[in-house]
């Protein structure tokens, strides 16, 4: 087959691209603009393969992604690329706005216009995939889980963007027959993650013996969910899922985030027992709340388990020690990433 993913670039795009690559005999335009978040380092070797080709071009600008229709003739788009940092959103949404709903349009439209030129077989086949998220649902309290079935209910203005691009996705199919997909996942964590999000930026800050930044009391609660068994989720949801469905994709591991972060201070004593900083923890820093931080995010994933078969391989304990482990082995990585425009910041300031 050959696939279109938008944001092959980023965290969870280069590990598709990468499972791709390696693990099926598909071939990969990847159409990525390479904002702040987007490396094509983090594609390995697989950014080598002659089944992979880049195109430097924004999912907004329809002529471009024409011309990548025009000479790709894609069997299937997987739609990755967003603006997906909460506090950045919160910050200033017009990019979210333009990128996660803007773009989306165009996206679909480009696609449905690809779509119509094919014959009946092909549109039979095709299939638009939309990767979307667990907090367009909102707030969970002490129990319960999001299902397929959960209203939405978005509390940021990054999970309205994404709550609103599902919606554009679910009304491409229903009114003119796109044959599309959709997932929500939890948080994603392993190699390759921008050093925004919370799990890395924990560990290089611990690194450096600096402040480790907690949001209010530390207590909110998030299902983690290794991006390597999300990318076998995302191909395993193209190929046999059913057009106009839409799959939940979670492991099962729920941590508070002052969990999560005493956990990775606690393998870092063990994994850099030299480090002036042991024990970490003691850098652990306690910030202003986020505004309207939900509390409590879980995924009920037994669609996708019952129906498609799908099961993470990676165990929370045993996925957050290889990312650990990852980090200190690739300290290059992420220091390069560090010395561009983003710095480590979050709102907020310890208290």
């Amino acid at each position: 087959m050959r696939i279109l993913v938008t944001g092959g670039a980023g965290f969870i795009g280069s590990a598709v691209i990468r499972h791709i690559v390696a693990d099926t005999d598909w071939s990969v335009a990847n159409v990525d603009k390479l904002t702040y978040a987007g490396n094509l380092e983090s594609l390995g070797e697989a950014g080598m393969s002659n089944r992979h080709r880049h195109y430097k071009v924004d999912i907004c600008d329809r002529s471009g992604l024409d011309a990548i229709f025009r000479e790709q003739r894609p069997d299937a788009v997987l739609h990755l690329a967003a603006e997906s940092h909460v506090d950045r959103s919160i910050d200033g949404a017009a990019p979210f706005i333009h990128t996660n709903l803007v773009g989306t349009y165009t996206l679909l439209e480009a696609t449905l216009a690809h779509w119509r030129t094919l014959d009946e077989g092909a549109r039979a086949r095709f299939r638009f995939q939309h990767i979307s998220t667990d907090e367009v649902f909102g707030s969970l309290g002490a129990t319960g889980r999001f299902t397929e079935t959960t209203p939405y209910q978005p509390n940021s203005p990054y999970s309205a963007s994404k709550a609103g691009s599902d919606h554009l996705v679910r009304a491409w199919g229903h009114t003119y027959g796109l044959p599309t997909l959709a997932t929500n996942c939890s948080n994603n964590y392993g190699p390759h993650h921008f050093p925004e999000k919370l799990i890395p930026l924990v560990i290089i800050r611990a690194l450096r013996g600096e402040p480790l930044p907690v949001y209010g009391r530390g207590e909110n609660v998030r299902d983690w969910l290794h991006v390597e068994d999300h990318a076998r989720a995302l191909t395993l949801v193209l190929a046999k899922g059913r057009p106009g469905e839409t799959y939940n994709i979670g492991a099962d591991s729920e941590r508070t985030n002052l969990d999560v972060v005493r956990a990775i201070c606690a393998l870092l004593d063990e994994l850099v027992p030299t480090s002036p900083h042991r024990p970490h923890d003691r850098l652990i820093a306690f910030v202003t709340d986020r505004p309207g931080h939900d509390q409590r995010y879980a995924i009920d994933a037994s669609k996708i388990r019952k129906e498609l078969g799908w099961q993470p391989r990676w165990t929370f304990d045993e996925g957050l020690r290889s990312t650990v482990q990852w980090f200190l082995d690739n300290r290059g990585w992420w220091e390069r990433v560090m010395s561009g425009a983003y710095r480590g910041e979050r709102l907020g300031l310890p208290a």
